[in-house]
C-alpha cells in the first residue's frame, strides 16, 4: 500500500448527529402492522431493545428483516458472472433480469444468448434495461434475438414529451431472480469492462455482489415487479412450486429497493454512521457525500470509530476526480482514512460496520443514487457475512493508495493508464459536487482549501463563458430557454386537463330526483 500526501486547511466543525434514543417507539394504542414493521408477537423472544432497534431500522429503510436465508459473497465478474449464468441455465419457470447497462459486447452476448435459450425452452424471461445506461453501450437491434426467442424485454424510462425531466430518474439496479428460489444483487453491470481485457493487459473492474437463497428472494421479486410495472410490464406472481417461507439458512437481511425521492437508504446510511461504535468501512464508486452525510462520518471518526473510505483512484472526467478529492479535506482533518484504488476502476458499493452489519448493492454515496434513481441493496446483520466483507476490504487496501495530510499537493504515485467513458450517474454526482463547492465559495459557509482550486476555476470559467455567450449571442440562450419553457408549460396544461377530466368522470351522479 503506497501513500499520497496532501495539503489541506482547517474546516469548521458542524453539529454532531444525535444518536437514536432508546425509547418506546409505539405508544399504547398506536400499534400498527405494515410491510416494514417486524411482527413483534412472532419475535417476542428477542430483547425489547433489540426489537426497538429493528423497528427503527425497518421504519427508516422501509424494509423489514427477513430471516432464514443463505448469502454468498461474490467478488468481481470472475465469481458473479458464472454464478448468474449457472442459475439462468437451471431455470425451470421464470427469470427476472434487471440491469442498468447491458452492453452489446462479448459479455453481453453471452448473457443474451443464455437468456434466449431459456426463453425457447418455455421459461418466462423478463429483461429490464435502462434507456440511459444502454444509450451508448448497446447497439440497435441487440435485443432482437432475445425478443424473437419469446422473452419480454423492456426499456426503462425513455424520454417522453409529457415528462420533460422524467428521464433524469434512472433504474440503476442490478438484480436477478430465478424461479423465486435464488437471487442476485450486485454493483456489476453486463459488459467486458468487468471481465477485463487480458490481451491488452487491462485488469477487470473491481466489484461485489451476493447470491441469495430463501424467503428474501420473494422481496427481490416484489421490488422487480415495481420497476417492471413502471416500465409497462404486466403483473406476475411467484412460481407456486417455491413457497415463500422456505428457509435456506440462518441469515437475516433486508431488501431495500429505493425509488426516486424516497431516500430510504440515505436515512439508513446516516443511521448506521451514527450508531457505529468501533469501525465503519465504506467502498464507493462515485463518492460525492452530502454535507450531512459527510458530517455523520466526521462525527463517528471524532468519537473514536475507525472510519475508512475506499474510492477509485482515476476518473474519466477530470472535474469528477477534482470534486472527489475536494471532499477529502474535511474527512481527513477529522480522522477519516481515505484510500484510492490503484486498478482500472473500483465500482463496488459496499459498507461494513462493527463486524456485524453489511450492505451490498447498487447505491452510490451521492444524491443521484440516494434521491434520484431506482436502486436496490441488501442490508445484512450477520457476523459471518460482515467478517467476509471486512476480509475483502482489507485485501482491497493492499491494492490501494492512502491519502494523508501533509504540506504538499495531491499527487498520485500510481499512474492510471486506462481511460474510460463517462456515465450519466457520474456526471450527475459531479454536478452535485460542483454545485456544493461553488455554493460554499459564494456563501462562505465553510472553509475551502487548495484541493478545491480546480473546482472553483472550472465553475468560474463556466459561468464566465455563459455570461459572454449571453452578451454576444443572447439568442443562443433565450431560444432554448423559450423552447424549454413552452414544453414544460404544455406538459403542465395537458396534465391539468387530464386530471380535471378524470375528476369529472369519477364524480357520482345525483340520482335523488329520479324515481
Amino acid at each position: 500500500m503506497s501513500f499520497v500526501r496532501a495539503r489541506f486547511g482547517r474546516s469548521r466543525i458542524a453539529r454532531a448527529l444525535r444518536v437514536v434514543r432508546t425509547a418506546q417507539l409505539l405508544p399504547p394504542g398506536r400499534a400498527r402492522v405494515s410491510p416494514s414493521t417486524p411482527d413483534l408477537a412472532r419475535e417476542s423472544h428477542k430483547p425489547l431493545t433489540r426489537l426497538a432497534a429493528e423497528h427503527v431500522f425497518s421504519r427508516v429503510a422501509g424494509a423489514a428483516p427477513v430471516p432464514g436465508n443463505s448469502l454468498r459473497l461474490l467478488e468481481d465478474a470472475a465469481q458473479n458472472y458464472p454464478a448468474w449464468l449457472e442459475a439462468v441455465a437451471q431455470a425451470r419457470f421464470c427469470i427476472n433480469f434487471e440491469n442498468y447497462i447491458f452492453s452489446s459486447d462479448a459479455a453481453g452476448r453471452r448473457f443474451r444468448d443464455a437468456l434466449a435459450a431459456k426463453a425457447r425452452e418455455g421459461v418466462k424471461v423478463r429483461v429490464l434495461y435502462d434507456w440511459m445506461g444502454c444509450l451508448t453501450k448497446t447497439r440497435p437491434g441487440f435485443f432482437g434475438p432475445l425478443r424473437r426467442a419469446g422473452a419480454d424485454v423492456r426499456c426503462f424510462n425513455r424520454p417522453r414529451l409529457d415528462s420533460p425531466f422524467g428521464w433524469l430518474s434512472r433504474n440503476h439496479r442490478k438484480t436477478i431472480s430465478v424461479d423465486g428460489a435464488v437471487g442476485f444483487v450486485a454493483g456489476l453491470c453486463i459488459g467486458d469492462a468487468w471481465v477485463g481485457y487480458p490481451a491488452k493487459q487491462i485488469q477487470p473492474w473491481r466489484d461485489t455482489g451476493v447470491e441469495l437463497r430463501g424467503p428474501a428472494v420473494a422481496d427481490l421479486d416484489a421490488a422487480f415487479a415495481q420497476s417492471w410495472a413502471f416500465a409497462g410490464g404486466a403483473p406476475f406472481a411467484l412460481p407456486p412450486a417455491q413457497p415463500a417461507n422456505a428457509r435456506a439458512g440462518d441469515v437475516s437481511l433486508r431488501i431495500i429497493g429505493s425509488k426516486p425521492n424516497t431516500m430510504g437508504l440515505y436515512r439508513f446510511d446516516q443511521l448506521i454512521a451514527a450508531l457505529a461504535r468501533d469501525r465503519l468501512w465504506l467502498t464507493d464508486a462515485y463518492f460525492v457525500g452530502t454535507t450531512s452525510y459527510t458530517q455523520a462520518l466526521i462525527d463517528a471518526a471524532r468519537d473514536g470509530v475507525d472510519v475508512r473510505l475506499l474510492v477509485p483512484g482515476s476518473s474519466d472526467i477530470p472535474v469528477a476526480k477534482a470534486l472527489s478529492r475536494a471532499g477529502y479535506r474535511p474527512l481527513l482533518e477529522n480522522g477519516v482514512r481515505v484510500f484510492e484504488w490503484n486498478g482500472p476502476m473500483m465500482h463496488a458499493k459496499t459498507a461494513v460496520a462493527d463486524g456485524r452489519w453489511a450492505r451490498i448493492g447498487s447505491t452510490n454515496l451521492n444524491l443521484a443514487s440516494w434521491a434520484g434513481n431506482w436502486e436496490l441493496d441488501v442490508a445484512v446483520e450477520d457476523e459471518g457475512v460482515a467478517s467476509g466483507m471486512e476480509a475483502m476490504f482489507e485485501r482491497d487496501l493492499q491494492s490501494a493508495t492512502e491519502i494523508v495530510l501533509e504540506q504538499a499537493r495531491v499527487q498520485a504515485t500510481v499512474p492510471h493508464r486506462h481511460p474510460r467513458r463517462g456515465s450519466p450517474g457520474r456526471l450527475a454526482a459531479g454536478a452535485v459536487g460542483l454545485g456544493s463547492a461553488v455554493g460554499a465559495a459564494i456563501t462562505n459557509h465553510r472553509a475551502l482549501g487548495p484541493a478545491e482550486a480546480r473546482v472553483m476555476a472550472t465553475g468560474g470559467l463556466l459561468l464566465l463563458a455563459l455570461a459572454l455567450l449571453a452578451i454576444l449571442y443572447p439568442w443562443v440562450l433565450t431560444v432554448p430557454l423559450a423552447i424549454l419553457a413552452t414544453w414544460v408549460a404544455a406538459t403542465l396544461l395537458i396534465r391539468a386537463l387530464r386530471l380535471r377530466a378524470g375528476h369529472h368522470l369519477a364524480l357520482p351522479r345525483d340520482t335523488s330526483s329520479q324515481s
